[in-house]
């Protein structure tokens, strides 16, 4: 399946303290960990949707900028839906260190013909880890022009408009969801 891909590491780490994309699991970065796991898919166009000023070139991927700071990651998902050459955009949260090349391939092959797959664990939609199809590009500006920015409504959104659909995951996979947003998080034995 031909798809682009954006890593979402634009988020102000508020809870963290510090920029979530440069810390280091198992000896190396989030933001390279996400990239390798894309790069193993054999993604060929993977966007960064990143913080202005700060330098990203050493991943060798091209950096997008939300339309305006502070829009939450519905903006960075618009940006890169807008840029994709591809029909279908894999979005993938910089702060998931459990995440898997191989999960991920599962989540791919859930998409329809037409349409992308948001996972459902433990019966909250986890939007930061699915694909979209290009058409959903209207519907993260019309979400962004009304002030929305929740992206579990954006991906709900999605899934009604027929574009999305939702994928239950089993709840043995629940942990590839766990995402680092405080440093207690971190802390070892979490992985």
């Amino acid at each position: 399946m031909k798809l682009s891909a954006v890593i979402l590491a634009g988020g102000a780490s508020r809870r963290m303290g510090r920029d979530k994309a440069w810390m280091e699991c198992q000896g190396q970065p989030l933001i390279a960990r996400a990239l390798a796991q894309l790069r193993e898919l054999g993604v060929e166009e993977v966007f960064i949707s990143g913080r202005p000023g700060v330098d990203y070139a050493a991943l060798n991927c091209p950096m997008l900028l939300d339309r305006e700071p502070g829009l939450g990651p519905v903006a960075g998902i618009e940006r890169a839906l807008q840029a994709a050459r591809q029909p279908r955009l894999l979005v993938l949260a910089v702060d998931l260190p459990q995440m898997t090349a191989v999960f991920l391939r599962r989540l791919i092959a859930h998409c329809g013909a037409q349409t992308g797959v948001v996972p459902q664990v433990r019966g909250a939609l986890e939007p930061l880890a699915a694909v979209y199809p290009k058409p959903c590009h209207a519907l993260a500006v019309s979400f962004l022009d009304a002030g929305r920015r929740s992206a579990r409504d954006f991906a709900e959104a999605c899934v009604q408009a027929g574009m999305v659909r939702v994928w239950p995951v089993a709840p043995a996979d629940a942990d590839f969801f766990a995402n680092w947003n405080t440093p207690a998080d971190v802390r070892p034995g979490r992985l």
